[in-house]
């Protein structure tokens, strides 16, 4: 299955790319965001150590997940971001992200954020039937702009905690909260899901589920070689990540005093002051949008 969707993304993406005019030299890193360049980064570790008490497990897990990545799904990111033009890339995950409105509309208005609310529906709309099924963000170009919602930022909207930290095999960062929201919850909220699964074609909403992951990780995978370089800890600077992003995407993005950080798993898409201590310079990174 994991080929299946590794060739239908380098497929696709090479087939769009070629049918839109790319910009030389451009780079696609989450919605062409410039992320982490050079940094040098150690993590103050005393909050996080004190809601992690399976950090012993966690680190294994953390382990195997990164021989995962390094085994299958680093060669085909590499090969996907080499072969497939700019626009390609961007036009594919444009779809996704199209996709995946369903989502957030329902826990907006969950959240009680209506105006978001009308945005992202409006926004699906226009991209639906204007923009090649989402291959283009015409609502964007618009001025409406994009957001990401799950259950987990709807929980955390109503006060419940998202308890100690949490590496999933697989899937990676979390927290009880999280898992419980995102990969529990949120599938009734997405009625693709429902109609292949109404259809018995249960196989293709894993494939596009495969290619999603592929999408994520290849759009940081040279993001995330920074950090491991420049990091005395890499597990506890991912957590740090984790734990920031998940934060600020619950407060919408609003009193932020924190530099946006990549989005390290699939559809995990920032405050509270940074918990990184900075030994030299970080990039200046761009806020991602809400």
């Amino acid at each position: 299955m994991l080929g299946f969707g590794a060739a239908i993304l380098i497929w696709g993406g090479a087939a769009v790319g070629g049918a839109l005019a790319d910009n030389p030299g451009e780079r696609l890193l989450s919605d062409g965001r410039d992320l982490i360049a050079t940094a040098e980064a150690q993590v103050s570790q005393g909050a996080d150590d004190a809601n992690d008490p399976l950090e012993g497990l966690n680190r294994r897990i953390f382990n195997f997940n990164e021989g995962l990545q390094e085994a299958v799904l680093r060669p085909i990111a590499e090969t996907y971001n080499e072969t497939v033009p700019a626009n390609g890339r961007r036009a594919l995950k444009n779809a996704f992200d199209n996709l995946s409105e369903p989502i957030t509309f329902v826990n907006n208005i969950l959240q009680g954020e209506f105006e978001r609310a009308i945005n992202t529906f409006v926004r699906a709309m226009i991209n639906t039937v204007f923009g090649a099924a989402g291959l283009m963000d015409v609502a964007g170009e618009m001025g409406l702009e994009s957001q990401s919602e799950d259950f987990g930022q709807t929980l955390g909207v109503w006060g419940v905690g998202e308890g100690f930290y949490l590496v999933l095999p697989v899937l990676g960062p979390s927290s009880p909260r999280d898992a419980l929201g995102r990969f529990l919850v949120d599938s009734y909220f997405d009625p693709l899901g429902h109609y292949l699964e109404n259809i018995d074609e249960t196989e293709i909403d894993i494939a596009l589920d495969v290619v999603d992951g592929i999408l994520e990780y290849a759009d940081v995978v040279e993001e995330l070689d920074q950090i491991k370089k420049t990091s005395v800890d890499y597990y506890a600077a991912i957590r740090s990540l984790y734990r920031q992003k998940r934060r600020a995407e619950i407060s919408n993005g609003e009193n932020i005093d924190l530099p946006p950080i990549p989005d390290i798993s699939p559809e995990i898409r920032g405050g509270v002051p940074p918990t990184v201590v900075q030994d030299g310079p970080i990039a200046s990174l761009d806020q991602p949008k809400n």
